[in-house]
């Protein structure tokens, strides 16, 4: 548990990342638009729609303890590539390493979640997810305030000069100036994710057995079970949700003329209400209420706090939009478990479809970028009632239609 819990400390703080990475580079490459931006996002995460299947036969071959190893040295290399991108100043290099950390990160989730899962009984699933929640987000506040402080803090001057300068060589050496500041936190997160490696290789983690009365016959397949697929795309809009919800937040404090120095708070502030929420589901899942339940409750205040959020504007709807954070904290953790019982032998593969799912947080981002340019970035925030309505179904009827 303590191996997995420091993974996932390595998974908050790279995701949350993309938070800073959107408005940096929005400036520093020059983009246009909203869709532009959040290609960060779709870059990341769609990795894991392209690898996550993939990463079970890498782990079959491997074992996890070799697999999550492997997993980091993909991640340092995604890391290494943002030195020439910023050289070249290049978007598209960029791209090409968050999709190599994106890569590396579904290989760790691949392995790191069924460990979760099965080392206590499956009612106290969603406990233990919580847990590795807390490290998540723990290192997602962490990485936020470094990577603000390395890219933007004590750099107002140099923005305004980009802002007033008009195209030509002296406005590409400011921006090549801004460019160049993402080089030492990315050598530095390399190094880390270097040292991890060796960590891995001395905690000998032991691989997942199942015990023979636990595997389901012989003869099923996985289309046996309908709950599986159903919790799929659940997963597939709840990090969407998450996604939306929190590395947006930079971009439309902006629109209401919140300054960045001030706005890239709001993303800590989210993430605060999330281990909030994920002590709340450690102290209160299951003992006083089933993580189904559980789920049901944070959705109804999740659509809420939605149309609160699109009734209201500037800072109440900013706030109602942060709070929307606490409702995410128990879905993944309920809906990972209500997905993945009695899948027995079919396990492993399971959670690679189910990590394949995560590329909602690349394709649900780009939606709102669009209605964003189209209208506005508030009204895009309708878009959640999608995810909200989908997962409600999954909640009360989904989860339970079981092995055909």
């Amino acid at each position: 548990m303590f191996v997995i819990g420091a993974l996932f400390f390595v998974f908050g703080f790279v995701t949350w990342l993309n938070n800073i990475l959107i408005p940096y580079m929005k400036t520093s490459c020059e983009l246009t638009s909203q869709v532009q931006a959040y290609l960060v996002p779709f870059a990341f995460y769609i990795a894991y729609f392209v690898m996550s299947i993939p990463s079970s036969y890498v782990l079959k071959k491997t074992g996890y303890g070799n697999g999550m190893a492997l997993g980091l040295i993909v991640m340092a290399i995604g890391c290494m590539l943002f030195i020439p991108g910023a050289k070249l100043r290049s978007y598209s290099v960029f791209l090409t390493g968050l999709f190599i950390q994106g890569v590396g990160l579904s290989l760790l989730q691949t392995a790191s979640n069924p460990y979760v899962t099965v080392l206590g009984p499956v009612e106290s699933a969603a406990r233990r997810m919580s847990i590795m929640g807390v490290c998540n987000k723990l290192a997602g506040m962490v990485g936020i305030l470094i990577l603000y402080n390395a890219l933007f803090s004590g750099k107002e001057h140099l923005f305004e000069q980009i802002n007033n300068t008009p195209a030509g060589p002296e406005k590409e050496v400011l921006l090549q100036q801004l460019s160049n500041g993402v080089i030492l936190p990315y050598i530095i997160m390399t190094a880390v994710l270097i040292a991890l490696v060796l960590f891995v290789k001395l905690a000998k983690l032991p691989e997942i057995q199942l015990e023979e009365s636990e595997k389901s016959d012989k003869k099923s397949s996985i289309f046996s079970y309908p709950y599986l697929w159903l919790g799929i795309l659940a997963i597939f809009f709840y990090v969407g949700a998450e996604v939306i919800a929190i590395d947006t937040l930079i971009p439309y404090g902006n629109f209401y003329g919140i300054p960045t120095d001030v706005s890239h708070y709001f993303g800590v502030y989210a993430l605060i209400a999330l281990l909030i929420g994920y002590f709340c589901g450690i102290i209160f899942v299951p003992k006083f209420i089933s993580q189904r339940n559980a789920l049901i409750i944070q959705l109804c205040l999740a659509i809420l706090l939605v149309i609160v959020a699109l009734c209201t504007s500037g800072i109440f709807s900013i706030i109602a939009i942060i709070c929307l954070s606490f409702a995410h904290a128990i879905m993944w953790p309920a809906i990972w478990p209500l997905s993945i019982h009695d899948l027995g032998e079919h396990t492993e593969f399971g959670s690679a479809l189910l990590i394949m799912a995560i590329a909602g947080g690349a394709v649900m981002p780009l939606i709102y970028g669009k209605i964003a340019d189209v209208a506005n970035p508030h009204v895009a925030y309708a878009l959640l009632f999608v995810s909200y309505a989908y997962i409600m179904f999954f909640a009360t009827v989904g989860c339970k239609i079981q092995k055909r």
